[in-house]
Formats: structure tokens, sequence, C-alpha cells
């Protein structure tokens, strides 16, 4: 009956998983392999000829990639302006490394070619790669080859993220928490003040006339004027002894202070027909709009004090571009903020709402972009491929934010499912198919390109460590990510994804992936092409 069973591929799925995630719970000196451990007791049931289809394999390679795109994409473009540079001379490293420890072993011990760029291939996990090599040398052995260092391409890759902070004594969480900090510190912390109106400059003159918003960053939030409390309009005047609240950075304030009169510490009093609210922006129609454009004050008589964007506070700029999901701080009349709600959608059921035809439509395009095949000046060729198409259209479809009526993006919690759900899929398949053949593959060619393989897999991560952080000095977490993205590895960022909450591996992967994914190509075509 068990056998039968194990027949069934639902079955046989969530036995490995459910085996996996019991394994992975399993700490020895602090280190569990978590969601990792899926791997290796598929690896198992492969070698018992338990099969995982590979349209399942496949189909949670496309949630998991798609899911790391569609998070990773906001800070992609950003990521890659401010530490681009850097992580692609890793990424470069890490592939050089890899050609030149092949061709150094395929001399040291007389391997052919076809096998070389195979094993390269298989050291990298890369199919486009093992495509490339088949392609350009025309034999079976480039297949044989990419078969023996496969398994150790994964599981060596996984087990080295695994062990690498604890090898190096560096806490993850207090690593993301840190870089966290200094992401927040890059924008500057706002805060509230005061002022009484001393500068005879500005007596009797309105807010519009002293331009107080272009001159010195700071937002006016309300005016007492006499005893009573004004909600800010362009054509507020102000007098000799009002007072004014505004909200800025620490610079910005003091230039007010300048521009105004004598700063004090405290808040002005709101009036019985006014409030301070916390308004969400999800309405699709706001997205990509600028805050200007809103006119806020002219039409609600309403000020933007501040806005609340994933856990930083930012100025509210006229040019600044709206995002679903933004908290705008809103001052004004009762009347005014519901229509400020109303306009805005401030519904937070739709913040939790997940609408499938985005991730269906964007995992249509990215497969398609996958299937184009770019061709160059001396017959070399590039296609994307499943992973790197998903992973492309991903990134710009959330970088974007919204398409017409179309919104590119997802809630956390079910980002956080499909890709787990994903991610097992994938684990599941990737390893019943290298187990099945792992022992036969060592009886029938030995443990010479076992070995080459494994050098292949090892010395470019090695390189790319001595390099990251001797030369570069860069966060263990940008490091874990760019080797799994150098290594064309997702079974490997998946391991990194398990071990911190923090996206900066993910963004890491998918800035240098693309790149990794293309540098590999060339290079295994250069060596079929010019090594004998």
């Amino acid at each position: 009956m068990l056998i039968d069973l194990l027949k069934s591929s639902y079955f046989s799925l969530f036995l490995i998983v459910a085996l996996g995630f019991m394994l992975g719970r399993i700490k020895i000196k602090g280190l569990s392999l978590d969601v990792s451990a899926v791997i290796f007791i598929a690896l198992l049931f492969g070698h018992f000829g338990v099969i995982i289809p590979k349209e399942l394999g496949n189909f949670g390679l496309v949630l998991f990639i798609f899911t790391i795109g569609i998070q990773a994409g906001p800070g992609f473009f950003d990521s890659f302006r401010s530490k681009g540079k850097t992580l692609i001379i890793l990424t470069v490293l890490i592939i050089l490394s890899a050609g030149l420890t092949a061709v150094g072993l395929k001399y040291a011990f007389d391997i052919d070619t076809p096998s070389v760029v195979g094993l390269i291939a298989g050291a990298l996990t890369s199919t486009p790669g093992l495509a490339v090599a088949i392609d350009s040398t025309n034999s079976p052995l480039a297949s044989i080859a990419y078969g023996i260092a496969y398994p150790f391409g994964v599981i060596g890759v996984i087990l080295f993220v695994k062990l690498l902070p604890k090898i190096m004594h560096v806490d993850l969480d207090k690593e993301a928490r840190r870089l966290e900090a200094e992401r927040r510190g890059s924008f500057p912390e706002l805060g509230t003040c005061i002022f009484r109106v001393t500068n005879r400059a500005v007596f009797g003159r309105t807010l519009a006339q002293i331009n107080a918003r272009a001159m010195t960053g700071a937002v006016v939030s309300r005016v007492k004027h006499e005893e009573k409390i004004l909600m800010p309009t362009a054509g507020t005047l102000l007098q000799e002894g009002d007072y004014v609240q505004a909200v800025g950075s620490e610079e910005s304030l003091q230039q007010f202070a300048v521009l105004v009169g004598e700063r004090r510490e405290g808040e002005l009093p709101l009036d019985h027909t006014q409030e301070i609210e916390s308004l969400l922006l999800t309405k699709k129609d706001m997205i990509n709009k600028q805050l200007g454009d809103l006119n806020l004050q002219r039409n609600f008589s309403c000020t933007v004090t501040r806005i609340r964007r994933s856990g930083i506070d930012l100025s509210p700029s006229p040019e600044l571009e709206l995002k679903f999901g933004d908290k705008l701080m809103v001052v004004g009349e009762k009347e005014g903020l519901r229509g400020v709600a109303r306009l805005l959608g401030n519904n937070a059921k739709q913040l939790s709402d997940t609408d499938f035809f985005p991730i269906a439509m964007g995992i249509v395009l990215g497969v398609l972009f996958g299937k184009l095949n770019l061709s160059f000046p001396g017959g070399l060729s590039f296609s994307p491929g499943l992973t790197g198409g998903v992973l492309m259209v991903a990134l710009v479809l959330s970088a974007v934010g919204k398409t017409g009526p179309v919104l590119w993006s997802m809630s956390g919690p079910a980002n956080q499912l499909l890709r787990q759900l994903g991610l097992l899929l994938f684990l599941a398949e990737v390893g019943t198919s290298a187990g099945k053949n792992l022992v036969a593959t060592f009886e029938e060619s030995g443990m010479l390109l076992f070995g080459v393989g494994a050098a292949i897999t090892l010395v470019p991560m090695l390189v790319a460590v001595l390099v990251g952080r001797l030369v570069f000095n860069i966060s263990l977490l940008d490091l874990l990510g760019t080797i799994t993205g150098g290594m064309t590895s997702t079974p490997g960022l998946a391991a990194a994804d398990s071990m911190v909450d923090s996206n900066i591996p993910s963004v890491a992967y998918a800035t240098v992936y693309p790149i990794a994914m293309v540098v590999l190509i060339l290079f295994i075509q250069i060596i079929a092409s010019a090594v004998y």
C-alpha cells in the first residue's frame, strides 16, 4: 500500500515536505537547515525511485521567482544605483573564478572540453548554461558532466550559505537591524515645532508670498492668530505675534526659524472642529500621482504633514509620487478630512486582499519574455530562460507599480505564502530529479568529475567572500544574495531567505542574477570554442 501511495506524486510531495520540515527544525549547535532540508529528503526519495513531475517543479519555480521579483522590485533599482557596481564586479569574479578553476583542472586531470563546460553549468546549477554547453559542443558528455556536478551545485551552495554566518560569527538579525537603521538614517527624522512670528520681513505677508515650503523644506500644519487656530492656506496672513506650527527635518526647522522667527517646543492645540488623521492610500487612481497634483489645501483645506512608507517618514514634497499603502498624516477640518479619506481610499482591508490577475498576467509575460532569443555578432546568442524571464518582468512590473487599472503588487502575507508554496514544490522536484541518478552516476563516472565539479562550486564562493569582505567590505546579507545570484542558485537564495527576516539578500540576488546568467553563457561559449 505504501509503495502504491509513493507512486502518487501528490502524496510523495507532501510527505517530502512534512519530513523536510521535521528535519529542518533539528538544531545542532544553533544551526538548522530550515526549509532547505526539504531538498535533502527529496534527494533520498529520488534515490529510491520517487519522482515529482517536472511541471510541478516549474510551477513552483515561477511562483517563487515571481514573488521574489515583486518584493525586490521597489528596492532593486535603488540598490543597483547605490551598490550595483560592487555587486556586478563580485558577480563577474564568481563566474570568472569558476571558469578559470574548470580550465585549470581540465589541464591538470586531462578532462575533455565537453565535460568541462558541462561541469561548469552543473556546478552553477544553470539550465540555460547546459543548453549552451550542449549546443556549443554537440556532445552528450556535457549532459553527463552536468548531472555529476549538479547535486553538489545545489547542496554545496545551501550548506555554504548556512555555515558562512556561523564561521564568520555574524548575527544576521543584528546585521539586518543595523542595515535597516542605516537605511532609515539616509532619510532625516521629522520633528514638530512651533514658531512665534517675530521677523518683520514676514509681517502682513501670506504663506504663498514667503514661499516657506520651498525656502526651508518645512510644512506648515497650523497657525494661531490671537486665540484662533487656523488651517493654513496659500492666502493665510502672518502677523506679528502669531504662532506657526511646522513639521520637517531638524535642518529645515532651523531654516524656518530664520525665516519666521523665534522657535519654541511643543504643539498648537486643535480646534474642536479640527482633527489630525492617518489615512491610507488604497485607491488605484491615486497611485503614482504626485502629492502636489491632489491640491488638498485648495480642495479640502487640509495639509499633509508627513508620509510614512515602509517604516520611514518622508517629507511631503509636492513632487513626491504616491504609492499603494502609503500612510498620510493629514490635518484639517473634520469635513475636509472625510473628503480626503474618500479621495485616497483609506481602506485597510484592501491592503490584505489578493488580486490573482496581476500574478497570473505577470507570470505569463515573464514566461513569454524568457522565450526570447537574442542574437549577437559572432554567433553568440542569449535567452533569459524561465527563471530570468519571470524575474526580470517581476522586477520591472513591481517598480512600475501600476499600469492602468492593474496594480502590480501583493500584500506581505500573500507574497510570503505563495513564495513558500512555490519554493517547496521546486525543492521537492529538483531534489528527486537529482537523487534519481546520484549513486549510478558516481559508479559510472567515478569521483574525479564530482570532485572537479565540487571545486568549481566552492572556489567562486570563497573568492566572493574574500573579495567582498576584505576589499569591498559589503554586508554579509548583501554578500549572501550576491553569492546565490552569482551562482544562479535559487535553492541557495531560499536558504538565505529562511535565515533572516529581511529582503536584503533577495534584492542583491535580483540585482546580480540576470548579469550572472548572461556572463556564464558567454564564458561557456568561449571555453567551448577556444579551449582544447
